[in-house]
Protein backbone atom coordinates (compact mmCIF):
# COMPACT_ATOMS: atom_id res chain seq x y z
CA UNK A 1 0.00 0.00 0.00
CA UNK A 2 1.74 3.09 -1.23
CA UNK A 3 1.24 5.91 1.65
CA UNK A 4 0.77 9.79 -0.14
CA UNK A 5 3.30 12.15 0.72
CA UNK A 6 2.18 15.00 2.97
CA UNK A 7 1.23 18.16 0.77
CA UNK A 8 4.07 20.59 -0.11
CA UNK A 9 3.95 23.90 2.22
CA UNK A 10 2.67 26.70 0.31
CA UNK A 11 5.40 29.05 -0.06
CA UNK A 12 3.50 32.20 0.11
CA UNK A 13 2.28 31.22 3.89
CA UNK A 14 5.88 29.65 5.32
CA UNK A 15 6.85 31.64 7.98
CA UNK A 16 10.54 33.12 6.95
CA UNK A 17 13.37 31.46 9.57
CA UNK A 18 14.70 34.28 11.82
CA UNK A 19 17.71 34.53 9.51
CA UNK A 20 16.18 35.57 6.59
CA UNK A 21 14.07 38.31 8.58
CA UNK A 22 17.29 39.45 9.47
CA UNK A 23 18.81 39.49 6.82
CA UNK A 24 15.88 41.49 4.74
CA UNK A 25 16.25 44.20 7.62
CA UNK A 26 17.98 47.46 5.80
CA UNK A 27 19.97 48.24 8.98
CA UNK A 28 21.31 45.12 9.30
CA UNK A 29 24.61 45.63 7.30
CA UNK A 30 25.21 48.80 9.73
CA UNK A 31 24.60 46.58 12.78
CA UNK A 32 27.35 44.50 11.34
CA UNK A 33 29.93 47.42 10.70
CA UNK A 34 28.79 48.94 13.69
CA UNK A 35 30.26 46.08 15.57
CA UNK A 36 33.67 45.57 13.72
CA UNK A 37 34.53 49.05 14.08
CA UNK A 38 33.67 48.53 17.77
CA UNK A 39 35.67 45.49 18.46
CA UNK A 40 38.84 46.97 16.00
CA UNK A 41 39.03 49.89 18.25
CA UNK A 42 38.79 48.23 21.50
CA UNK A 43 41.58 46.15 21.06
CA UNK A 44 43.51 48.44 19.45
CA UNK A 45 43.36 51.48 22.02
CA UNK A 46 42.25 51.04 25.73
CA UNK A 47 40.94 54.91 25.91
CA UNK A 48 38.56 53.68 23.37
CA UNK A 49 35.99 51.50 26.06
CA UNK A 50 36.86 53.82 29.44
CA UNK A 51 33.81 55.33 30.52
CA UNK A 52 35.02 58.93 29.32
CA UNK A 53 35.91 57.82 25.72
CA UNK A 54 32.29 56.06 25.35
CA UNK A 55 31.06 59.60 26.44
CA UNK A 56 33.46 61.07 23.94
CA UNK A 57 32.54 58.89 20.98
CA UNK A 58 28.32 59.33 21.77
CA UNK A 59 28.85 62.73 21.85
CA UNK A 60 30.53 62.95 18.71
CA UNK A 61 28.38 60.67 17.21
CA UNK A 62 24.58 61.97 18.94
CA UNK A 63 23.87 65.50 16.80
CA UNK A 64 25.47 63.60 14.02
CA UNK A 65 22.82 61.11 14.28
CA UNK A 66 19.79 63.02 15.07
CA UNK A 67 20.09 64.26 11.54
CA UNK A 68 21.04 61.28 10.40
CA UNK A 69 17.71 60.06 10.82
CA UNK A 70 15.81 62.83 9.67
CA UNK A 71 17.63 62.95 6.65
CA UNK A 72 17.26 59.37 6.34
CA UNK A 73 13.58 59.64 6.37
CA UNK A 74 13.90 62.19 3.55
CA UNK A 75 16.09 59.68 1.43
CA UNK A 76 13.11 57.01 1.75
CA UNK A 77 10.96 59.31 0.61
CA UNK A 78 13.02 60.10 -2.60
CA UNK A 79 14.84 63.05 -1.80
CA UNK A 80 17.85 65.33 -0.78
CA UNK A 81 18.09 68.12 1.01
CA UNK A 82 21.74 70.05 0.62
CA UNK A 83 20.69 72.81 2.90
CA UNK A 84 20.54 70.55 6.11
CA UNK A 85 24.14 71.52 7.74
CA UNK A 86 24.11 74.82 7.24
CA UNK A 87 20.26 74.61 8.60
CA UNK A 88 21.82 74.05 12.18
CA UNK A 89 23.85 77.32 11.58
CA UNK A 90 21.14 79.56 10.43
CA UNK A 91 19.19 78.51 13.61
CA UNK A 92 21.52 78.80 15.88
CA UNK A 93 22.11 82.53 14.78
CA UNK A 94 18.54 83.25 14.70
CA UNK A 95 18.50 82.12 18.10
CA UNK A 96 21.58 84.19 19.47
CA UNK A 97 20.81 87.50 17.56
CA UNK A 98 17.20 87.81 18.93
CA UNK A 99 18.79 86.60 22.51
CA UNK A 100 21.97 88.42 22.43
CA UNK A 101 21.06 91.70 20.17
CA UNK A 102 17.48 92.00 21.32
CA UNK A 103 17.58 90.72 24.50
CA UNK A 104 14.54 88.64 24.19
CA UNK A 105 13.91 85.84 26.21
CA UNK A 106 16.28 82.52 25.08
CA UNK A 107 12.44 79.98 24.91
CA UNK A 108 11.24 83.21 22.58
CA UNK A 109 14.24 82.82 20.71
CA UNK A 110 14.30 79.18 20.55
CA UNK A 111 10.34 79.50 19.07
CA UNK A 112 11.46 82.14 16.39
CA UNK A 113 14.40 79.81 15.18
CA UNK A 114 11.86 77.21 15.00
CA UNK A 115 9.62 78.69 12.94
CA UNK A 116 12.11 80.42 10.44
CA UNK A 117 13.46 76.77 10.40
CA UNK A 118 10.04 74.90 9.63
CA UNK A 119 9.33 77.67 7.08
CA UNK A 120 12.47 77.49 4.81
CA UNK A 121 11.66 73.21 4.96
CA UNK A 122 8.43 74.12 4.09
CA UNK A 123 9.13 76.66 1.02
CA UNK A 124 11.63 73.68 -0.02
CA UNK A 125 9.24 70.57 0.23
CA UNK A 126 6.52 73.15 -2.08
CA UNK A 127 8.97 74.23 -4.55
CA UNK A 128 10.13 71.08 -5.39
CA UNK A 129 6.71 69.67 -5.59
CA UNK A 130 5.42 72.13 -7.79
CA UNK A 131 8.25 72.90 -10.36
CA UNK A 132 9.29 68.99 -10.31
CA UNK A 133 13.03 70.06 -10.05
CA UNK A 134 15.32 67.75 -8.32
CA UNK A 135 15.66 68.27 -4.67
CA UNK A 136 19.11 68.34 -5.38
CA UNK A 137 19.40 71.53 -7.01
CA UNK A 138 16.31 73.23 -5.10
CA UNK A 139 18.34 72.47 -1.88
CA UNK A 140 21.95 73.60 -2.85
CA UNK A 141 19.85 76.84 -3.91
CA UNK A 142 18.71 76.57 -0.33
CA UNK A 143 22.26 75.93 1.24
CA UNK A 144 23.83 79.12 -1.31
CA UNK A 145 21.26 81.48 -0.07
CA UNK A 146 21.12 80.26 3.73
CA UNK A 147 25.24 80.51 3.70
CA UNK A 148 24.99 84.05 2.17
CA UNK A 149 22.49 85.12 4.74
CA UNK A 150 24.22 83.65 7.49
CA UNK A 151 27.61 85.48 6.88
CA UNK A 152 25.61 88.85 5.66
CA UNK A 153 23.59 89.18 8.64
CA UNK A 154 26.03 88.56 10.78
CA UNK A 155 27.98 90.89 9.69
CA UNK A 156 25.88 93.55 9.72
CA UNK A 157 24.45 92.77 13.28
CA UNK A 158 28.12 92.06 14.96
CA UNK A 159 30.63 93.47 12.91
CA UNK A 160 32.33 89.97 12.62
CA UNK A 161 31.15 86.33 11.37
CA UNK A 162 30.42 85.08 15.18
CA UNK A 163 27.62 85.96 17.60
CA UNK A 164 28.43 85.37 21.32
CA UNK A 165 27.70 86.00 24.70
CA UNK A 166 24.80 83.52 25.27
CA UNK A 167 25.20 82.48 28.50
CA UNK A 168 24.20 85.98 29.81
CA UNK A 169 20.83 85.90 28.53
CA UNK A 170 17.31 85.79 30.31
CA UNK A 171 16.22 82.11 30.11
CA UNK A 172 19.59 80.46 29.20
CA UNK A 173 19.98 78.23 32.44
CA UNK A 174 16.40 76.31 31.88
CA UNK A 175 17.04 76.35 28.24
CA UNK A 176 20.49 75.07 28.42
CA UNK A 177 19.31 71.80 31.34
CA UNK A 178 17.04 70.67 28.51
CA UNK A 179 19.28 70.92 25.43
CA UNK A 180 23.33 70.81 26.55
CA UNK A 181 23.30 69.59 29.85
CA UNK A 182 25.20 66.34 31.06
CA UNK A 183 23.81 63.59 32.76
CA UNK A 184 26.20 61.83 35.09
CA UNK A 185 26.75 57.92 34.96
CA UNK A 186 29.18 56.17 37.06
CA UNK A 187 30.87 59.94 37.89
CA UNK A 188 31.45 60.35 33.97
CA UNK A 189 29.66 63.30 32.18
CA UNK A 190 27.09 61.89 28.97
CA UNK A 191 25.62 65.13 27.21
CA UNK A 192 21.98 65.02 26.91
CA UNK A 193 22.33 65.07 23.60
CA UNK A 194 22.80 61.28 23.35
CA UNK A 195 19.27 61.21 24.78
CA UNK A 196 18.37 63.43 21.97
CA UNK A 197 19.67 61.01 19.21
CA UNK A 198 18.19 57.87 21.24
CA UNK A 199 14.73 59.45 21.22
CA UNK A 200 14.88 60.61 17.43
CA UNK A 201 16.01 57.50 16.30
CA UNK A 202 13.40 56.00 18.29
CA UNK A 203 10.73 58.28 16.68
CA UNK A 204 11.54 57.65 13.58
CA UNK A 205 11.80 53.81 13.87
CA UNK A 206 7.78 54.23 15.01
CA UNK A 207 6.53 56.76 12.60
CA UNK A 208 8.43 54.55 9.55
CA UNK A 209 6.82 50.85 10.96
CA UNK A 210 3.98 51.79 13.24
CA UNK A 211 2.43 54.21 11.39
CA UNK A 212 0.47 55.30 8.15
CA UNK A 213 2.37 58.64 7.27
CA UNK A 214 5.68 55.58 7.00
CA UNK A 215 3.42 53.80 4.67
CA UNK A 216 3.36 56.85 2.61
CA UNK A 217 7.33 57.64 2.51
CA UNK A 218 8.11 54.17 1.53
CA UNK A 219 5.34 54.58 -0.94
CA UNK A 220 6.40 57.92 -2.08
CA UNK A 221 10.41 56.93 -2.29
CA UNK A 222 9.29 54.03 -4.39
CA UNK A 223 7.10 55.55 -6.95
CA UNK A 224 5.63 58.89 -6.65
CA UNK A 225 3.58 57.94 -9.37
CA UNK A 226 2.04 54.93 -8.22
CA UNK A 227 1.26 56.48 -4.75
CA UNK A 228 -0.67 59.42 -6.12
CA UNK A 229 -2.57 56.78 -8.43
CA UNK A 230 -3.74 54.85 -5.06
CA UNK A 231 -4.72 57.84 -2.76
CA UNK A 232 -1.12 58.85 -0.98
CA UNK A 233 -0.96 62.65 -0.44
CA UNK A 234 2.20 62.72 -2.30
CA UNK A 235 2.64 66.45 -2.09
CA UNK A 236 1.84 66.56 1.86
CA UNK A 237 4.26 63.80 2.50
CA UNK A 238 7.24 65.17 0.86
CA UNK A 239 6.56 68.55 2.18
CA UNK A 240 6.67 67.23 5.74
CA UNK A 241 9.66 65.53 5.43
CA UNK A 242 11.82 68.59 4.24
CA UNK A 243 9.90 70.03 7.62
CA UNK A 244 11.14 67.07 9.45
CA UNK A 245 14.89 67.67 8.17
CA UNK A 246 14.52 71.21 8.76
CA UNK A 247 13.06 70.77 12.45
CA UNK A 248 16.08 68.77 12.92
CA UNK A 249 18.59 71.12 11.83
CA UNK A 250 16.83 73.42 14.83
CA UNK A 251 17.19 71.08 17.21
CA UNK A 252 20.90 70.58 16.38
CA UNK A 253 21.50 73.64 15.89
CA UNK A 254 19.80 74.77 19.29
CA UNK A 255 21.88 71.96 21.35
CA UNK A 256 25.05 73.78 19.68
CA UNK A 257 24.15 77.09 20.57
CA UNK A 258 23.31 76.18 24.41
CA UNK A 259 26.54 74.32 24.43
CA UNK A 260 28.89 76.72 23.16
CA UNK A 261 27.00 79.71 24.03
CA UNK A 262 28.41 80.88 20.77
CA UNK A 263 28.10 80.36 16.70
CA UNK A 264 30.62 81.13 13.65
CA UNK A 265 28.58 82.08 10.22
CA UNK A 266 30.19 79.38 8.48
CA UNK A 267 29.96 76.93 10.77
CA UNK A 268 27.99 73.37 9.72
CA UNK A 269 28.79 73.70 5.88
CA UNK A 270 29.82 70.42 4.35
CA UNK A 271 28.12 68.50 6.95
CA UNK A 272 25.08 67.66 4.47
CA UNK A 273 27.40 64.82 3.11
CA UNK A 274 28.20 63.42 6.60
CA UNK A 275 24.17 63.18 6.87
CA UNK A 276 23.47 61.57 3.69
CA UNK A 277 26.51 59.17 4.39
CA UNK A 278 25.26 57.96 7.51
CA UNK A 279 22.07 57.24 6.03
CA UNK A 280 23.74 55.30 3.42
CA UNK A 281 25.31 53.23 5.53
CA UNK A 282 22.69 52.82 7.93
CA UNK A 283 20.68 51.40 4.86
CA UNK A 284 18.79 53.54 2.80
CA UNK A 285 19.21 53.74 -1.17
CA UNK A 286 19.90 56.65 -2.68
CA UNK A 287 17.16 55.83 -5.23
CA UNK A 288 14.23 56.09 -2.71
CA UNK A 289 11.79 53.60 -1.26
CA UNK A 290 14.36 51.56 1.30
CA UNK A 291 15.69 52.40 4.23
CA UNK A 292 16.01 52.50 8.46
CA UNK A 293 15.79 55.26 10.99
CA UNK A 294 17.60 52.88 13.45
CA UNK A 295 19.91 52.45 10.59
CA UNK A 296 20.90 55.85 10.16
CA UNK A 297 21.44 56.53 13.79
CA UNK A 298 23.58 53.10 13.92
CA UNK A 299 25.36 54.44 10.68
CA UNK A 300 26.50 57.89 12.64
CA UNK A 301 27.69 55.57 15.72
CA UNK A 302 29.88 54.57 13.30
CA UNK A 303 31.43 57.94 12.34
CA UNK A 304 31.55 58.62 15.96
CA UNK A 305 33.17 55.22 17.16
CA UNK A 306 36.01 55.63 14.06
CA UNK A 307 36.26 59.28 14.35
CA UNK A 308 37.48 59.14 17.75
CA UNK A 309 38.96 55.90 17.79
CA UNK A 310 41.93 57.41 15.47
CA UNK A 311 42.27 60.12 17.91
CA UNK A 312 42.82 57.45 20.71
CA UNK A 313 45.09 55.33 18.42
CA UNK A 314 46.98 58.52 17.73
CA UNK A 315 46.67 58.09 14.06
CA UNK A 316 46.88 60.37 11.38
CA UNK A 317 43.62 62.23 11.32
CA UNK A 318 43.29 61.60 7.42
CA UNK A 319 42.96 58.46 7.32
CA UNK A 320 39.81 58.71 8.82
CA UNK A 321 38.47 60.48 5.01
CA UNK A 322 40.05 56.87 3.62
CA UNK A 323 37.68 54.86 6.00
CA UNK A 324 34.70 57.13 5.10
CA UNK A 325 35.09 56.36 1.49
CA UNK A 326 35.47 52.56 2.38
CA UNK A 327 32.22 52.77 4.03
CA UNK A 328 30.36 54.56 1.79
CA UNK A 329 31.27 52.35 -1.19
CA UNK A 330 31.07 49.01 1.06
CA UNK A 331 27.38 50.52 2.45
CA UNK A 332 26.04 50.87 -1.37
CA UNK A 333 26.79 47.59 -2.52
CA UNK A 334 25.72 45.85 0.99
CA UNK A 335 22.52 47.53 0.60
CA UNK A 336 21.35 46.93 -2.96
CA UNK A 337 22.45 43.34 -2.18
CA UNK A 338 19.91 43.37 0.73
CA UNK A 339 17.30 45.08 -1.10
CA UNK A 340 17.30 42.50 -3.64
CA UNK A 341 17.26 39.64 -1.23
CA UNK A 342 14.25 41.40 0.55
CA UNK A 343 12.42 41.95 -2.78
CA UNK A 344 12.93 37.94 -3.08
CA UNK A 345 11.62 37.17 0.22
CA UNK A 346 8.75 39.22 -0.09
CA UNK A 347 7.77 38.08 -3.54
Amino acid sequence: MTVAAPPALDERIATPGILTRLVVRPEIGALIGAIVVFVFFSVTTDQFLSASGAATWLDDASTLGIMAVAVALLMIGGEFDLSAGVMTASTALVTAIFATKLGWNVWLALLVSLVFALAVGGFNGWLVMKTGLPSFIVTLGTFLALQGLNLGVTKLVTGTVQVSGMRSTDGYSSAGSLFASTVDIGGTAFQVSILWWIAAAAVGAFVLLRTRFGNWIFAVGGSAVSSRAVGVPVMKTKILLFMTTAFAGWLVGSINILRFASVQANQGIGLEFQYIIAAVIGGCLLTGGFGSAVGAAIGALIFGMARQGIVFARWDSDWFMLFLGVMLLAAVLVNNAFRRKAERVRR
